[in-house]
């Protein structure tokens, strides 16, 4: 029992890890690095956030073959994958001689994040109790906000020259990477495997369109919540780089989304959660002057984003049990869409209004968001020889709970 309960904490921590320098260091880092790529390749906001977008494709079609991969192989290959595509695109990153380097850099190491959630989703629901499953699923997930808070001292160090700091992110990735082939299982038969997904159950109608909606709306502060700090704001290197670092640390609080919403449930958890994140945009655009308002801003869009991916991954796991990587794959797939179509918008907007103007437009998403909050308990599908039949995924004393009220 012992082992066990140390083979499940040991996953988790190499989790947290991968989680941290794939979505924390290889992808959301650039927004952190945007004003200072911006003056080294003299791109524009229209060319920062296309860049942006093609990461956020490359993380579209990673899910997609992290999805098959895992499904195929096992959650080991997919995880290795994601850590290796991390520790090149950095690389490239900081050795990037021009623009079109820069952005080979930056699609690559998007894609590692694609790579990386559907795998880890799929080795924590095989390895993990079902009594801690949950938690560990949002503890992994907050690995995000680790990444983030550890980006900005380290660009800190490395100011006047950000491609040490890139070259750090590499080496993290690299270690991080030896860890997962060591603590990942490798595939193993079970009785899950080649049972049939439902490509359709009752969840998905609204899951999709909420997990594009979060994405369009995130684009704006991942892609350019430094650069408004810096170009609208005025805020210097220094305080625009505080303001990351508040955001990646309150951004650990993610990791108790599994018991805040089985707490509130799915539905009051995502409403209440894309209210809150629509007023962080908001207050970017509306306080970009305010170095005190920035950082409200910033630690309510780290706790909140945070734990509104994770109601996602819960939402997509309870969807698909049989396949949580699939489940997992397909809302972190529209996630990124919407990313991948934010961006290059907002920055667009940035160029012909005012990037205050794109905020606010994203601002506006988040509430729309609210729409596509689960209606019903999620349930999935037990699958037998001859009969479907529809069961719910969580105790029945608990089931209140975790659905609509």
């Amino acid at each position: 029992m012992v082992s066990s309960h140390k083979r499940e904490l040991t996953l988790t921590a190499a989790g947290l890890s991968l989680i941290a320098v794939t979505y924390g260091l290889a992808r959301y880092a650039y927004g952190l690095f945007a004003p200072t790529l911006r003056t080294e390749f003299d791109l524009d906001g229209g060319a920062l956030g296309a860049i942006a977008a093609g990461s956020y494709v490359a993380y579209c079609l990673a899910v997609v073959v992290s999805t098959a991969v895992t499904t195929r192989w096992g959650s080991r290959t997919g995880a290795l994958a994601a850590g290796t595509a991390a520790t090149a695109g950095t690389a490239l990153i900081a050795a990037a001689p021009n623009a079109a380097v820069l952005a080979l850099g930056v699609v690559l190491a998007g894609a590692s994040t694609g790579l990386a959630s559907p795998s880890l989703a799929d080795a924590v629901s095989r390895v993990v109790r079902v009594t801690r499953r949950d938690r560990a699923q949002s503890v992994v997930n907050a690995g995000t906000g680790l990444g983030v808070l550890v980006s900005g001292p380290v660009s800190l160090l490395a100011i006047g020259d950000w491609r040490l700091a890139w070259w750090a992110f590499a080496a993290a990735s690299a270690l991080v990477t030896l860890w997962i082939a060591r603590v990942v299982p490798p595939v193993k038969e079970d009785r899950a495997r080649g049972l049939p997904v439902p490509l359709f159950p009752p969840a998905i109608g609204r899951l999709l369109p909420a997990a594009a909606t979060l994405g369009l709306a995130s684009a704006a502060i991942w892609t350019f919540g430094r650069d408004i700090a810096v170009s609208v704001g005025g805020l210097g290197e220094t305080e625009s780089t505080v303001v990351w670092i508040v955001l990646g640390a309150v951004g650990l609080a993610g990791a108790f989304t599994a018991a805040l919403t089985s707490r509130a449930g799915l539905r009051r958890a995502w409403s209440a959660g894309m209210v809150l994140f629509a007023l962080a945009t908001a207050l970017f655009a509306l306080a970009t002057r305010s170095f005190p308002a920035l950082v409200i801003a910033a630690a309510l869009f780290g706790a909140v984003y945070i734990g509104l991916t994770g109601v996602l991954i819960l939402w997509g796991t309870r969807a698909y049990p049989t396949a949580p990587a699939f489940g997992v794959g397909v809302a972190f797939l529209m996630l990124a869409l919407g990313q991948a179509a934010g961006a290059p918008l907002i920055g667009l907007l940035g160029d012909l209004i005012d990037l205050r103007a794109g905020f606010l437009a994203a601002a506006a998403v988040a509430v729309l968001g609210v729409l596509f909050a689960p209606k019903e308990a999620t349930t999935t599908y037990n699958f037998g020889v001859r009969s479907l039949s529809r069961v719910s995924t969580v105790p029945p004393e608990r089931e209140s709970r975790v659905g609509c009220a």
